[in-house]
This record gives C-alpha cells, sequence and structure tokens, in this order.
C-alpha cells in the first residue's frame, strides 16, 4: 500500500498536473483578488500578457473558458442560450458562449466558472470578431473596454509603421487600465516580466519541438490540452518551470523510447486549426487506431510569442496566424511540416473560425503541391457541437490514411 501510495503521488507530480494546476490557481487568484476588492478582468488570448502581468492585474481568459465549457459537453447548451438572446448561430462559438455566460454568470455545470469582469482587455490581431464581441460584453456589463488595434500585416514582416501604430495602442491601454484601476506602471518590473514571458515561450516551444523526434515521445493532442497555460500564465515563473519540466520529461521519454502516444507511429500528420474541443476523443481515436500521429501544428505554437525588446514585442503580437498573410501563413505550416516530417495535412475548416478557414483551402492547396503529400479538409466548430458530423470525419480519416498507405508502400 505504501508503495502503491509513492507511486500516486510521484505520478501526480508530473509536468501534466502542474500545469492543469497552474491554470485553475489562475482562476481563484482572480476570485482571491475579486474578494479583496480588486479589480479583475476578461482578457483576449492574444491581447499583450505583459500589460496585466506588469500591473500586477489579476485577468481570466473567455476563450479558454469557451474551449473549457465545449470540451465537457456544455457548448451546444451555452450557444443556444446565446442564440435566444439574439445572436446569430454564425458567430464564433466562443463568443456565443461567452455571452451566454456574462448573462447568466455561471456555467451548467459549475465547472468552468470564473469572475465577472470589472473590464475586459481586447485585441483584434485575431479577427474582427473579437472586437465586437468584448463590444458587446463591455456594453452589457457596464464596464471599461480596453482595446489595442493591431492591423492586419499584408507584407511577410512587421513593417515600422505599423510597429509605432502599436507603440501608441500600448501606451494608451497602460494609461487606461492605470486610470481604472489605481495600479501604476512599473518599467523595471515590465523588463522582469518580459524576460519571465520569453523563458515561458521558449520552454514551451521546446516542448512542442519534441514531436520532431521519430518516434514522437507524445501524441500530439497532448498540446492542445496543455497550451492553456501559454495563453493565461506566460509571465509567470512557475509557468516557465512546468514547461521545463515538461521538456526534461519528453527528453528522458526520447532517451528511454517512450512515448504518450502508445500505438506504433505508422503515419505522421499536420493538424491545422484549432481543435474540436467537443470532440477531442472523435478526432483523436480514428487516428490512432489507423497509427496517425500529429507531429505538426500552428495552433499550439502561436502562444509560443518570442522576441529580444519592446519593440520585437509590439512586432511579435501582429505575427499571430490569422494576422500575417498568406504567403507568411503558407510557410508556418510548411516549415512545421518539414520539422515535423509529417506524411500528410489534415485540415480543420472551422465554421466559428472564419478569418482561418477560408484561406485553408489555398494553403492546403500550397503545401500539397510544394510538399506532395495528401491534404484532407474536414467540416466542424472549435466549440459548437452542432456543427461536427463524426461520419464524416471517419469517411474523410479514412480515405486520408488510405492515400498515405498508398505512399508509404510506393516508398513516396
Amino acid at each position: 500500500m505504501a508503495e502503491q501510495e509513492k507511486t500516486q503521488k510521484k505520478d501526480h507530480s508530473g509536468a501534466k498536473y502542474v500545469i492543469r494546476a497552474i491554470a485553475a490557481k489562475a482562476y481563484q487568484d482572480a476570485y482571491d483578488a475579486k474578494a479583496r476588492g480588486e479589480k479583475v478582468g476578461w482578457c483576449a488570448s492574444n491581447f499583450p500578457q505583459e500589460i496585466p502581468e506588469t500591473l500586477g492585474l489579476h485577468v481570466v481568459y473567455p476563450e479558454n473558458q469557451a474551449a473549457a465549457i465545449a470540451a465537457r459537453g456544455a457548448g451546444g447548451t451555452m450557444c443556444e442560450h446565446c442564440e435566444g438572446l439574439g445572436f446569430s448561430n454564425d458567430l464564433c462559438a466562443y463568443s456565443r458562449i461567452s455571452m451566454a455566460y456574462a448573462d447568466l454568470t455561471k456555467c451548467p455545470n459549475g465547472e468552468q466558472d470564473m469572475p465577472m469582469p470589472d473590464f475586459v482587455l481586447c485585441c483584434d490581431n485575431i479577427c474582427d470578431c473579437m472586437f465586437k464581441w468584448y463590444e458587446n460584453l463591455s456594453q452589457k456589463l457596464n464596464i471599461p473596454l480596453i482595446m489595442i488595434d493591431i492591423p492586419y500585416n499584408d507584407k511577410f514582416e512587421v513593417d515600422e509603421k505599423r510597429t509605432e501604430y502599436i507603440r501608441a495602442q500600448f501606451i494608451d491601454a497602460i494609461k487606461q487600465l492605470e486610470d481604472i484601476t489605481g495600479k501604476k506602471w512599473d518599467d523595471d518590473r515590465f523588463k522582469k516580466v518580459m524576460a519571465i514571458s520569453q523563458r515561458t515561450a521558449r520552454a514551451w516551444l521546446k516542448a512542442a519541438s519534441y514531436c520532431n523526434y521519430v518516434p514522437s515521445p507524445l501524441n500530439g493532442f497532448d498540446l492542445f490540452n496543455h497550451m492553456a497555460v501559454a495563453v493565461c500564465a506566460r509571465g509567470k515563473e512557475e509557468s516557465a518551470e512546468a514547461f521545463e519540466q515538461l521538456c526534461a520529461e519528453y527528453e528522458q521519454s526520447v532517451k528511454d523510447h517512450k512515448s504518450t502516444w502508445k500505438v506504433p507511429e505508422e503515419h505522421r500528420i499536420l493538424f491545422e486549426g484549432i481543435a474540436c474541443w467537443p470532440y477531442l476523443r472523435a478526432t483523436s481515436t480514428p487516428l490512432k487506431e489507423a497509427g496517425a500521429n500529429v507531429t505538426a501544428t500552428v495552433y499550439a505554437n502561436a502562444f509560443g510569442v518570442l522576441y529580444n525588446n519592446t519593440n520585437e514585442l509590439m512586432q511579435a503580437y501582429a505575427n499571430v496566424p490569422n494576422c500575417v498573410n498568406l504567403e507568411r501563413a503558407v510557410k508556418n505550416r510548411e516549415d512545421a511540416c518539414l520539422d515535423g516530417k509529417v506524411d500528410g495535412a489534415l485540415i480543420h475548416i472551422n465554421r466559428s473560425c472564419k478569418l482561418w478557414s477560408s484561406i485553408a483551402p489555398e494553403m492546403g492547396r500550397r503545401i500539397e503541391n510544394d510538399l506532395h503529400i495528401p491534404v484532407v479538409m474536414f467540416d466542424g466548430d472549435q466549440a459548437d457541437p452542432r456543427n461536427f458530423s463524426e461520419a464524416q470525419y471517419d469517411t474523410r480519416v479514412q480515405g486520408f490514411v488510405e492515400v498515405m498507405n498508398n505512399n508509404k508502400k510506393k516508398g513516396e
């Protein structure tokens, strides 16, 4: 019995449990701050987290919450509630779940609750829907909206004109938050937060890069489960330590020839797009049965925001996946495919994320032509379960695997 308890304790000290605890603590810390009378916020996932972290503000992330709600089976209920308020079912499912929560102030099962906000932080480098979503939250809850407008980049690199525009947005957002919260900006604290954020981002990207080993020491879907901390807590030392621990575990797995991928790795694939959170098992099981491991994804890596100085920080937030032009978007995917040594690409045409999905067919065509690998697309949704068909997905995956099998036999 003692040995069993020791093993259990050891298991729960693993990186995945530490990461899960950090995500849970972020919610609890926000609740505790609210109870102390501090102002807390809701924050868009690609809003520069260095700003609230430097000011010592507690923020929580509606996109993380919506994904968790959807993964636990309540996404449809929340979407329907939002539609009952008069919102279209064509809107992003994350936004519908978030606006439903703002109306209900609780989740159907109570497991993903988070404190109501005193302000909202929005950044439109993901899509323009973000602005209208957070504007609606601001109006409904009668709270301030702090907005950073990052223009779409039609060039391969972010030019100085755009950087200057973004810098002005940063300065304005900081001033507004100082006025709202009574907190004061500290440049020394900002430098420390940037250093920690870079340590966290490098460790996260390194952990994701272990997919490049053949065979991979991890099931690629693991990254979708670990990435919440990369979104909400990059500026905290415990996050950097947790991802470094994850890297150490993957490194040991490589040495021991072990993997969280429990079947022979027959194929290696790119999974393009946001995960179908209501159907993680349904999307992962057919791949596992076919031995097709995800060894490349741009979605998980997107939250490893790297920079060397303040100027590069601002440029980095203009280089997130939905803010770059087609040429850079294709290069990012092709680089991921080459690094991950993939045999094919599976692309999620996500009804919720229309900006991302609108360029997916052309990206897929270029990837197929440039890398000479099969590319298959399936229809789905990141959070609304009504927009996914298991039968269609299974059929697409079966055909996809048949092509990869044939290519393998021909030595391609």
